[in-house]
């Protein structure tokens, strides 16, 4: 036989065997996140056995998203769809109807502490309240009447606990166990890694708020997204807009706001990342308090801001705050 019919009869070999899948691929789960720093947290549960899409990217304003055609057929083909709940995702409820989604959507507050929403107290003290597992699903319908989204009776920005990170990192292991038996040990040993990361953070940031005067560990941002950073850390917050960026303040909030920088002798000022910093600008010019830099609350940085993941988000925070005030 010649070499050319040789070869062509072992390429006939080979093309006729059948082509196997990998087997990582055939197991992968679909997994939607609704906004950055969810997908950072699934990411280091998932690892290589999650395909992750996430719709509200990074610098990305969850509060005011309006989901794309996309998103529903998106949403629809998902394994699981991992989202904060407290009626931070004011398009969540029209997005799920929308996708006819089958997939489990789990909200990763549940069985956590949260604190009362300010807007509904009516003053800035923050009451610790334990939410079950009955509530949420009921909220999630609330406030979006007419199109209009509020948050209800709970501060939804809980991640900015170092704590609540953990209880985020479980649900989502339980999460991906309940859809993928298989890789379960996997997720949990992964939970684990990334939780011993999370309470090395914890004890960094207790450590640099340490380090902080008493006295000046009160500073502006642009909207009320600090509150569980607030009660976990002692650092007080003032901001002139609620806890949604929807939240316009009005000529008397910002007057009162300024009467009480000058009281409470805020220390230092800062911009957002998901918000517009004109309103910080005139704050700022008002009390002459020098603006300290920019803060992450509700999204990540993309990959190369300084805040790309949530561990980097909370040590960006407390770095910027921390130098802001002391003027390191």
């Amino acid at each position: 036989m010649s070499r050319t019919l040789k070869l062509a009869a072992v390429m006939g070999v080979i093309t006729s065997l059948p082509i196997i899948p990998s087997v990582a691929a055939a197991e992968n789960l679909k997994v939607v996140a609704s906004f950055s720093i969810i997908g950072d947290f699934a990411k280091n549960v998932g690892g290589d056995r999650v395909d992750i899409i996430t719709l509200v990217g990074p610098n990305g304003d969850a509060h005011v998203y309006e989901p794309k055609p996309a998103d529903a057929a998106t949403v629809g083909s998902a394994d699981v769809v991992l989202v904060n709940g407290l009626q931070f995702e004011g398009f969540l409820q029209r997005l799920v109807e929308a996708s006819a989604t089958k997939a489990p959507v789990v909200e990763l507050t549940k069985g956590g502490e949260v604190l009362r929403n300010t807007e509904e107290e009516g003053h800035h003290d923050q009451d610790k309240a334990a939410k079950g597992e009955e509530g949420h699903a009921a909220e999630a319908k609330e406030g979006h009447e007419e199109g209009h989204h509020h948050h209800g009776e709970f501060d939804p920005h809980a991640w900015q606990s170092v704590h609540n990170a953990e209880l985020y990192v479980k649900n989502i292991a339980d999460a991906f166990c309940a859809a993928d038996a298989a890789g379960c040990d996997t997720y949990r040993a992964n939970a684990e890694s990334y939780g011993q990361q999370l309470a090395a953070l914890e004890e960094e940031i207790k450590a640099a708020v340490a380090e902080i005067p008493e006295d000046k560990r009160t500073i502006i941002t642009s909207h009320d997204a600090y509150g569980y950073f607030e009660h976990e850390y002692g650092i007080k917050f003032l901001a002139p807009e609620g806890v949604s960026t929807e939240s316009e303040a009005s000529a008397a909030d910002v007057a009162a706001l300024i009467k009480q920088i000058r009281q409470d002798k805020a220390s230092a000022i800062f911009v957002e990342n998901v918000t517009n910093p004109r309103l910080i600008e005139q704050i700022a010019s008002e009390t002459g308090l020098k603006i300290g830099g920019e803060l992450y609350s509700d999204a990540l940085s993309d990959e190369n801001g300084p805040a790309a993941t949530y561990l980097e988000m909370m040590r960006h925070n407390i770095t910027a705050i921390k130098g802001a005030i002391l003027g390191s």
